[in-house]
């Protein structure tokens, strides 16, 4: 087979001399050190179009918070689905999204004295909501206990979970006040879990943000070594997250949008957006002051090396999370969105609003430096030096790193995964107290009731077949729509906790015997369906997301070998994540460290979702180290230079980006409710070792391990793949 190697020095130069050389640069730069150009010379028409972009969609970000929905936690198309409609549509609303209302007495029957009063006014307050459509009072032998001490109100869903969630964010607060002495209320059910957990979970996320912008803004001190350069990554993530936010308020318009969207783009920007300003400030105050080149042709070198490093970077992210729109769940769908959307608006203003800013500030972007800053070093001693070590002992080093994370991958192997239980709400949480009181008066497995809807001919057999499974305690009768539709209801409530295993087998086993018109629903049952349709749907999503990553490598390198290895070295940090990822939540080491409940399991919706965040991460840092390797191998054909050079110049770099990452990632997992700590643990520890022991030891061993052929491309690939160089000049 024939081969082709990078062309030297002299036919790189040849080829620029072919195209027309711009004067005030001295060659002729590539297009994205000609939009770096441009902006300069067009410095208002830019600062005017991004002050139209902020305040324009930043004056929508204040009603993100009331705006997003908080459900849509479902598999589209799926039977449970379907159930909900009908009850919604053919039985008053009495479908999974309704809302109930616990009224606990402590001081004799409810229904009489007080508690008669109080479930007279909860009525009235829930009958004034348009979107309840019908309020059932508490009926013997099902929603009031044997003891009469305590009574469930059911208020109907007449309008869509998303907007149920809404009305319980509105209704609980009422509700609530109701209770008195001797009587406690508390509203449960789906849509208030749905709602008390949004709260929680925007607490917590806003509690991480303001730990972690100080402590970001500490490390890119550090970093810079002046506050002026360190203040610049914050800023243009805010500008990035200003937009984003008002974008979604848009969206949600005319497409649903869950909050998590919005909680995932906080988090995701800031991280982002730091890694690639830093980049680029980087490499400008090398041209500027190391290299005593002109603004512009500062400018120009940062946008042709690092900017595309930047955008390739952003590419690659781009396709990893939108790999997870194959999942066939709204909720999943609007969250990949949303971090896409703020990531394209951080992309955009990293390479329009950051090249401005940089070329306005100059010199001055040095102000208020640290005594022992070195102002021009692009080239860092330090890491060049461990460059130079890892070349001389590239496999007691490349070994040692396997080693440690294939140690913390191993727990993989017994990885458990199941939706959130109650345990992920606080313990004061009004979903979770009436969840525990319904559970100790009507059964362990009431919260978790499940709906069939079947065709008035199949009822008695349904019926029947429901009573006599084991996994059922109790059954009510069936239920003819009051609509006169071809329906009839039948809830049966199982005999363990929702958040069972149990539970998904006694599903299973109704689904294959009751009668063909019978369908198994309710809030529970939703749950499983989700579940059963993330892993069915998680091995797609990751192959392409690892056949994408590796197609983009391969276009940006031109180098099959190393794009493969870059992509294959992703997996081995995620898969040491999720091992350490049991050993917490599933296993409970650390929890009273953390302060959280430990379930039993991983959330369902962490593999899919969470590979498909780390590994954008790690092509991130994959893509920086990688584009400053064939930067110097297109200069020198050196594979010792590229190695030992992409150390020295990106390695500070990674290095500091990875520390604000794990710092970002590690202050969601102090605070809030189970979620956010799960996302917080499984992301820092994925990006401290993938920017630590992925980026600066094995990939580095890699490309000393393969040397030249590394950079190898067969010459039918070069006619293919378009020439993208990292060089500049």
């Amino acid at each position: 087979m024939s081969t082709t190697t990078t062309p030297p020095d002299d036919a790189a130069v040849d080829r620029k001399k072919q195209r027309p050389i711009d004067p005030e640069i001295g060659y002729r730069p590539g297009p994205l050190g000609r939009l770096g150009v441009w902006v300069t010379h067009h410095t208002r028409m830019t600062a005017v179009v991004w002050l139209l972009v902020i305040v324009g969609l930043g004056a929508f970000a204040p009603k993100v918070e009331a705006e997003l929905s908080g459900a849509g936690w479902q598999a589209d198309g799926s039977e449970s689905v379907a159930v909900r409609e009908l009850a919604q549509e053919h039985f008053g609303g009495n479908a999974s999204s309704a809302i109930q209302v616990v009224v606990h007495s402590t001081d004799g029957p409810v229904t009489e004295g007080a508690g008669k009063d109080v479930l007279a006014r909860a009525t009235a307050i829930l009958e004034d909501d348009n979107r309840i459509a019908t309020v059932v009072q508490p009926q013997p032998g099902a929603t009031l206990s044997q003891d009469g001490t305590t009574a469930v109100l059911l208020a109907g869903a007449g309008a869509d979970p998303n907007d149920m969630v809404r009305a319980a964010d509105d209704l609980k607060g009422p509700l609530q006040d109701l209770s008195a002495d001797g009587i406690q209320v508390n509203p449960t059910g789906a849509s208030l879990l749905w709602s008390d957990f949004n709260e929680a979970n925007l607490n917590a996320m806003m509690k991480s943000e303001m730990f972690s912008w100080p402590v970001t803004l500490a490390i890119l001190v550090l970093a810079f070594g002046a506050l002026v350069a360190a203040g610049l990554p914050l800023i243009l993530t805010l500008a990035g997250l200003v937009a984003s936010a008002g974008s979604l308020v848009l969206i949600n318009q005319l497409v649903p949008v869950s909050i998590w969207a919005m909680n995932f783009a906080m988090m995701f920007a800031l991280a982002l957006g730091i890694d690639y300003a830093l980049f680029l400030v980087v490499r400008f105050r090398a041209a500027r002051m190391g290299h005593h080149e002109s603004p512009r042709q500062a400018i120009a070198e940062t946008m042709d090396t690092a900017g595309k490093a930047v955008l390739l970077s952003g590419a690659t992210v781009l396709i990893s999370l939108s790999a997870v729109m194959l999942v066939p769940s709204p909720s999943f769908r609007s969250m990949a969105g949303g971090i896409m959307l703020s990531v394209i608006f951080v992309l955009a203003a990293t390479l329009t609003l950051l090249p401005l800013v940089l070329h306005k500030l100059d010199q001055r972007i040095n102000k208020l430096a640290l005594p022992w800053v070195h102002t021009g070093e692009h080239r860092s001693p330090k890491f060049e030096a461990w460059g130079e070590r890892l070349w001389k002992r590239p496999v007691a080093f490349g070994l040692a790193a396997l080693v440690v994370l294939l140690a913390l991958a191993a727990p993989i192997i017994g990885l458990k995964t199941a939706m959130p239980s109650i345990k992920v709400l606080p313990e004061d949480a009004s979903a979770r107290v009436g969840y525990d009181l319904v559970q100790q008066n009507f059964g362990e497995g009431a919260p978790g009731a499940l709906q069939v809807v079947a065709d008035p001919a199949d009822a008695e057999k349904t019926y029947d077949a429901l009573t006599s499974d084991p996994g059922i305690a109790a059954a009510m009768p069936a239920m003819p729509a009051p609509d006169d539709s071809e329906h009839v209801l039948i809830q049966a409530v199982p005999t363990v906790d929702p958040s069972d295993p149990q539970l998904g087998e006694t599903v299973d086993r109704l689904r294959a015997e009751l009668p063909d018109s019978a369908i198994v629903g309710g809030a529970a049952v939703e749950n499983l369906d989700l579940k059963s349709q993330l892993d069915e749907s998680t091995p797609l999503v990751i192959g392409v997301i690892l056949g994408l990553g590796f197609l983009l490598l391969l276009v940006a390198l031109r180098a099959p070998l190393i794009a493969l290895l870059g992509t294959l070295a992703s997996l081995l940090s995620t898969a040491a994540a999720f091992g350490v990822a049991r050993l917490v939540f599933q296993e409970g080491y650390g929890s009273g460290l953390l302060g959280f409940e430990h379930q039993g399991f991983l959330d369902a919706w962490a593999p899919v979702f969470f590979f498909a965040m780390i590994f954008a991460i790690a092509m991130d840092y994959t893509v920086f180290l990688l584009a400053s390797a064939k930067e110097h191998f297109e200069h020198s054909g050196d594979p010792k230079d590229a190695m030992v050079g992409s150390i020295a110049h990106s390695g500070r770099v990674i290095f500091a980006a990875g520390a604000v990452m794990v710092a970002v990632f590690f202050t969601f997992a102090l605070s809030g409710p189970l979620p956010p700590k799960e996302m917080g643990v499984v992301l820092g520890v994925a990006v401290l070792l993938d920017a630590f022991l992925v980026r600066l030891v094995l990939l580095p061993v890699m490309l000393r391990l393969t040397g030249r052929a590394a950079w190898w491309v067969p010459r039918w690939l070069t006619r293919v793949l378009p020439d993208i160089r990292f060089s500049h000049g």
